[in-house]
């Protein structure tokens, strides 16, 4: 199973997770796919709800067009595609040389610590 770890996760230690993440697989290790945010408020405009729903549609439905996944999100045109580009601009979801999409990821996990977002 391939997954995503989202997290928010505070600049003094993004460095830090950084260089480890970088280093990892001098040490063998295979580097995981991460995804960090300095906020929960930065976190939940980018990953939305309705993100999550069209990445699952998407997961559910592999190599769809924007205009068959209209339908099922109940959602414009315009919507649609805005979330996808919002989606594939940080490697969520992928898009095929015919347009298709689909997304690298059967699994996300978010990591959002109260103490650490504060």
């Amino acid at each position: 199973m391939k997954r995503v770890e989202i997290s928010v996760i505070a600049p003094s230690t993004a460095l830090a997770a950084f260089a480890a993440a970088w280093h990892a697989p001098e040490r063998g290790q295979a580097r995981p796919a991460k995804l960090a945010f300095g906020s929960l408020r930065e976190l939940f405009a980018a990953i939305t709800e309705q993100r999550l729903l069209l990445m699952q549609a998407v997961a559910t439905q592999e190599h769809t067009t924007v205009e068959s996944l209209v339908d099922v999100l109940g959602q414009s045109p315009e919507a649609v595609q805005r979330d996808a580009d919002a989606l594939l601009s940080p490697g969520l979801l992928e898009r095929s040389d015919d347009g298709k999409l689909t997304t690298p990821f059967d699994e996300v996990v978010i990591h959002a610590g109260i103490r650490d977002a504060a």
